[in-house]
């Protein structure tokens, strides 16, 4: 007899169909944090990132009777998130804040160093493993999560965290230096 697969949320999305609170509110504590890592890879705000994962929130909410691929919903999410993400930058840069349309202006040589610098952190972030590099978000973009947090979010024992993190940035570390930026530079 096969066991269930703890990670398949089908039996939560169904509960939630039929009204189970409970199973609303698992569903919200399993994947909170990868719709807040979505919303927060692209650059928002905090409270814009509260917003992304409200509106990701409401759109499940709106589409669960009809979700076809419950066991896809990490999927489901991860769109919905990226498509709300890109919206909400989409309607800022339509309509830029006075407070950035007062902001100085850089030189173009500063912006295009700035460029070139962001450019070889992303890749060397890129490069590391999918662990790493989901381990480093969380910790960027939501620094009141403890390591219990943390590390149930990855798959990792608490007291595991901090040297997995500790790797992470010495990987990280030594592809930025490798790629041949240099602290100055990164500043």
């Amino acid at each position: 007899m096969a066991m269930p697969d703890e990670d398949d949320p089908t039996e939560l999305v169904e509960r939630a169909r039929a009204g189970d609170q409970a199973a609303w509110h698992e569903l919200v504590d399993r994947y909170a944090w990868l719709i807040w890592a979505v919303a927060r890879d692209h650059r928002l705000s905090a409270a814009d990132a509260s917003d992304v994962c409200q509106l990701t929130w409401l759109r499940l909410a709106e589409h669960l009777p009809a979700l076809e691929r419950p066991e896809k919903l990490h999927a489901w999410l991860v769109t919905t998130a990226r498509r709300q993400s890109l919206s909400l930058i989409r309607s800022k840069v339509s309509r830029p804040d006075i407070a950035v349309l007062a902001e100085p202006v850089d030189s173009a040589e500063h912006d295009v160093m700035r460029g070139v610098r962001d450019e070889i952190l992303w890749r060397a972030v890129n490069s590391l493993p999918r662990k790493c590099r989901l381990l480093l978000r969380l910790v960027a973009h939501n620094p009141e999560l403890s390591y219990a947090d943390l590390g149930g979010a990855i798959g990792l024992a608490p007291g595991s965290v901090g040297p997995e993190k500790h790797r992470c940035l010495a990987t990280l570390r030594r592809r930025v230096v490798a790629a041949g930026l240099t602290q100055e530079a990164a500043g």
